[in-house]
């Protein structure tokens, strides 16, 4: 009867270690899928907010480049009914520039630019964090499932190791800009 009892506890003890070695193991590959859910949230931000800022940027550039082209061509020699027109022209564009102004007072391209640059690093700093919260994750998955006896576990369910995130060789260089 006591061989029992103890051949009982025995398995009770391996039972209950497989189950909890099995919980760990699953729990590390939801960790991943969520980290790499996290790096595809971030990648989505970044050519969201990227693409719709450059297109402001751009538009902003643009239209003071318009404005100082107008005015250089004010000043350049003219015929009285070209200055007129010009002065016209300058005067229109003004009141729009003072409307906008008054709208939004703090607007000027300077800080449109800076903009710009301040949410390219957040963004990339938020995908740099997702992907090093992915690898941190698949480094301890891969550590668990080579490690005895959780290899036992491991390869009796068929888990493999998982691949690092490593960025593809086009976009590991730069990003381009172009206005």
């Amino acid at each position: 009867m006591g061989w029992f009892i103890g051949i009982g506890a025995v398995v009770l003890i391996i039972l209950v270690w497989y189950i909890s070695t099995l919980n760990s193991l699953n729990h590390a590959v939801v960790k991943i899928d969520e980290a790499k859910s996290g790096i595809d949230v971030a990648l989505t931000k970044r050519f969201d907010s990227l693409t719709k800022l450059l297109d402001v940027t751009k538009g902003f550039a643009e239209h003071e480049a318009r404005v100082i082209s107008e005015s250089v061509k004010f000043r350049k020699g003219m015929s009285v009914p070209q200055m007129t027109e010009a002065a016209s022209q300058m005067s229109d564009a003004f009141t729009r520039i003072n409307a906008l102004a008054e709208a939004y007072p703090q607007l000027t391209s300077a800080p449109v630019f800076g903009n710009l640059q301040r949410e390219i690093v957040d963004v990339e700093e938020h995908l740099q964090a997702a992907r090093r919260l992915y690898n941190s994750n698949v480094s301890s998955y891969n550590m668990m499932i080579v490690t005895f006896p959780t290899s036992i576990v491991a390869n009796g369910r068929g888990m493999t190791k998982r691949e690092f995130f490593e960025a593809e060789a086009a976009k590991r260089s730069d990003v381009k800009m172009q206005f």
